[in-house]
C-alpha cells in the first residue's frame, strides 16, 4: 500500500513531454557534449520546501559533474498505476525512474528494466544499504533497481490518552492481547474516545489485515507465490481480535468503513489510542490534522513476529546507453544514498526549514553509514526522539516481509471480510475467510 508522508509518497509522474527525445529510451543520452538523463520524482511546486532542496541537490550534482546533464520531471504523485504500465510498454518512461517494492519484479518479468549488475560496483553506497532492501530489485542474481526509502509498519499511540487511562506510556502494548487490554481502558474515558481503530474499506482494510497476518506469523500467499494461505489459524485470530473489539469490548468506536484520513483525523483531535502506520504519519498528524509531536509516539507491530515493510526505489530505461547508467548511479548517490547528505539525508538544512528532523524511518543503511547517519539525525533532531525508540528495538526482532504480489486485488478481497467482521456481530469468520481465499486463488491463477 502507498505510504502516506510526502517524503515517501513525495513522488512525481510527469507525462513525458509530448517530443519524445524527452524520455528515456528514445535518444541517446547525448547533448552538446553531455551525458543527459531524465530523472522523475521531483517535487511538485505546491510543495516548496521539498521543491526547493531537490533543485539543490541537482544544482549541485551538475556543478561537481559539468559532463552531465539531469532533467527532472515533476507532478505528483510520480507513479501513477493507471498509466505506469502503458509507459513502460510505450517507452516514454524516463531514463531513472521511480518504482515502489512492488513494482519491482513486475517490471523485470516484463522486460523493461536494464540491468545494472555491470555497472553497480560504481554505485559507492550499494555494498551500505540493508541487504533485505536491495534484494527487492535483486532477480536471478542480477540488479534491476536501487532502494532509496524503506518503511516499516507500528502501533502510533498517543501518549495523552494512555496517561489518562491509567497506562504507562513508556509501555505501549507488544502483544495482541495487550492492545485489547488497553484499547479497553482508553475507549472507557468516554466522550468519543476509540481505544484502536483500524481501516476497513478502500482496499485499506485488507492491507492493514495483511500487516496484522504478518504480525501473527501469518502470510497471505503461498512462498511461491500460486496459492493463498489466509484459511489459517493465524487469520482467524487476526479478524476473531477485531471482532471482539468492535462487539465484545466496545472500544472501536460505533464508526466503522474507515480509512487512512479518518484515524489520522481522530488521533491528531486527541480522540483515538492507537492504530497501525508508519512514521511518516507522524508528521501528518502534527501538521495536518491538530496533534503535538509530544503526544505521539510509535511501538513496533504487536505480535511480535512481523511487520510488513515498504518503500520505493529506482530503476533504469531498458534503453539507457551505458553512459546514461552510470550518469543515473552517479545522481542517485548524490541525491540520496549518502548518510546525512542529498534530498532526505541532509539533516541541518532540513532542520533550518523546520522540517522534521528525528523519525525513526526511512533506515536505509547498516554498519559505519548507519551509525554516522543516525548521529547527524540525532544531533539535528527537533522532535522526540525518545518517544520512538520502542519501535527502533522492537523492529530488530522482527521479520520484515513485502507486500503480497498482486496486492491491490487482494487488498480488495480482503477488504470484504475485514469490513463484514466490523460491520456485522454475527459475521462468519470461517467462511469470509474461506471465500477469500478461493478469490485469493483465482487472481494468482491469472497471473
Amino acid at each position: 500500500m502507498r505510504s502516506t508522508g510526502f517524503r515517501r509518497s513525495l513522488i512525481a509522474l510527469s507525462a513525458c513531454s509530448l517530443v519524445l527525445t524527452a524520455c528515456g529510451g528514445s535518444n541517446d543520452g547525448s547533448s552538446g557534449g553531455k551525458t543527459r538523463i531524465t530523472v522523475n520524482c521531483m517535487p511538485p511546486k505546491s510543495a516548496k520546501v521539498d521543491r526547493q532542496f531537490f533543485e539543490e541537490d541537482i544544482a549541485s550534482f551538475e556543478k561537481q559533474n559539468p559532463d552531465i546533464d539531469v532533467v527532472a520531471h515533476d507532478a505528483f504523485p510520480c507513479q501513477d498505476p493507471k498509466t505506469f504500465d502503458a509507459k513502460l510498454a510505450g517507452g516514454q518512461m524516463e531514463n531513472v525512474f521511480y518504482t515502489y517494492f512492488t513494482d519491482a519484479r513486475h517490471v523485470v518479468d516484463i522486460n523493461q528494466a536494464a540491468d545494472l549488475t555491470p555497472y553497480i560496483k560504481e554505485l559507492k553506497s550499494y555494498s551500505t544499504l540493508q541487504k533485505q532492501l536491495r534484494d527487492i530489485y535483486t532477480a536471478d542474481g542480477k540488479v534491476y533497481g536501487i532502494p532509496r526509502t524503506g518503511y516499516s509498519m507500528g502501533l502510533i499511540y498517543n501518549r495523552k490518552l494512555f496517561e489518562k487511562a491509567g497506562l504507562d506510556p513508556d509501555k505501549p502494548p507488544l502483544t495482541w492481547e495487550e492492545v485489547r487490554a488497553d484499547a479497553k481502558r482508553i475507549a472507557a474515558l468516554g466522550g468519543g474516545t476509540v481505544g484502536y481503530a483500524d481501516y476497513s474499506a478502500q482496499n485499506q482494510g485488507g492491507w492493514h489485515f495483511t500487516a496484522e497476518l504478518y504480525s501473527q506469523g501469518g502470510d497471505v500467499v503461498s512462498p511461491d507465490g500460486k496459492k493463498a494461505t489466509i484459511d489459517t489459524p493465524e487469520a482467524r485470530a487476526v479478524l476473531r481480535n477485531l471482532h471482539d473489539m468492535r462487539w465484545t469490548d466496545n472500544s472501536m468506536g460505533s464508526k466503522q468503513l474507515l480509512v487512512i484520513n479518518d484515524a489520522q483525523q481522530m488521533m491528531g483531535s486527541g480522540k483515538l489510542g492507537m492504530y497501525l502506520a508508519a512514521p511518516d504519519n507522524l508528521p501528518i498528524l502534527v501538521k495536518e490534522k491538530g496533534g503535538n509531536y509530544k503526544d505521539l509516539a510509535i511501538a513496533p507491530m504487536p505480535g511480535g513476529e512481523g511487520t510488513l515493510i515498504g518503500g520505493d526505489g529506482y530503476m533504469f530505461h531498458k534503453n539507457d546507453t551505458p553512459a546514461q547508467i552510470r550518469a543515473g548511479l552517479k545522481w542517485l548517490d548524490h541525491m540520496f544514498l549518502t548518510p546525512g547528505k542529498g534530498f532526505l539525508g541532509d539533516y541541518v538544512r532540513a532542520k533550518k526549514k523546520d522540517a522534521p528532523v528525528g523519525l525513526p524511518e526511512p533506515r536505509l543503511f547498516t554498519g559505519a553509514a548507519d551509525a554516522k547517519d543516525q548521529q547527524i539525525k540525532k544531533a539535528n533532531a527537533n522532535v522526540p526522539v525518545d518517544n520512538y525508540q520502542t519501535f527502533l528495538d522492537g523492529n530488530q526482532k522482527l521479520r520484515m516481509k513485502i507486500e503480497p504480489p498482486h496486492a491491490q486485488q487482494i487488498y480488495s478481497v480482503l477488504d470484504g471480510a475485514v469490513s463484514a467482521v466490523l460491520t456485522k456481530k454475527d459475521a462468519d469468520i470461517d467462511k469470509l475467510l474461506e471465500e477469500a481465499s478461493d478469490k485469493i486463488d483465482n487472481i494468482l491463477a491469472r497471473g
